[in-house]
């Protein structure tokens, strides 16, 4: 594959090694973006293939339950990026499915907890197994010192996010 250099007219190889990349920060964006849009076909693949009536926000809403445990609205609200009435929404229909449910907070009636239902985990866990080995097939293809390439470039970029790591070892929503 050949892509073409910013502001030159010279082809540029994408295999080329890594000491002798001196990218912009338009181009790493451009790289970021394009492996976005791939894990984002990957989801939606694997979702596809386990629940087709779900969406890829809704999974993401059984995600964020998944890894946080029952939460209240507003917490689960601003894990999705969302206001409360928009992650609401989302609850009404994933409650009607059987995949969560809302208890009343022992802690205080006043409150609502929002939890995974037996069948939300086993979904969850469905699909990002799906996602797991399907990744895991992609980064078989790459040669070895391109692999140790990819895990440091990914684990600079989620640490300048401030992403928390995920084991390597499980496959991890």
């Amino acid at each position: 594959m050949v892509r073409q250099a910013k502001n030159e007219g010279d082809p540029v190889p994408a295999d080329r090694p890594a000491e002798d990349l001196h990218e912009t920060v338009d181009e790493v964006t451009a790289a970021v973006m394009t492996a976005s849009r791939l894990f984002v076909a990957l989801s939606a693949r694997a979702l596809a293939e386990s629940e087709p009536a779900l969406t890829l926000p809704q999974l993401r809403t059984l995600v964020v339950l998944h890894g946080e445990g029952p939460v209240k609205l507003a917490a689960l609200a601003a894990a999705l990026d969302v206001n409360p009435s928009t992650a609401m929404r989302m609850v009404d229909k994933l409650e009607a499915a059987g995949l969560m449910d809302r208890q009343i907070n022992p802690d205080n009636r006043r409150e609502v907890v929002l939890r995974l239902r037996p069948a939300g985990r086993r979904l969850v866990e469905k699909v990002m197994a799906h996602r797991h080995q399907e990744i895991q097939a992609i980064v078989g293809r790459l040669p070895a010192g391109r692999r140790a390439e990819l895990v440091r470039g990914l684990r600079a970029l989620t640490e300048a996010a401030g992403e928390q790591a995920v084991d390597s070892l499980t496959p991890s929503p």
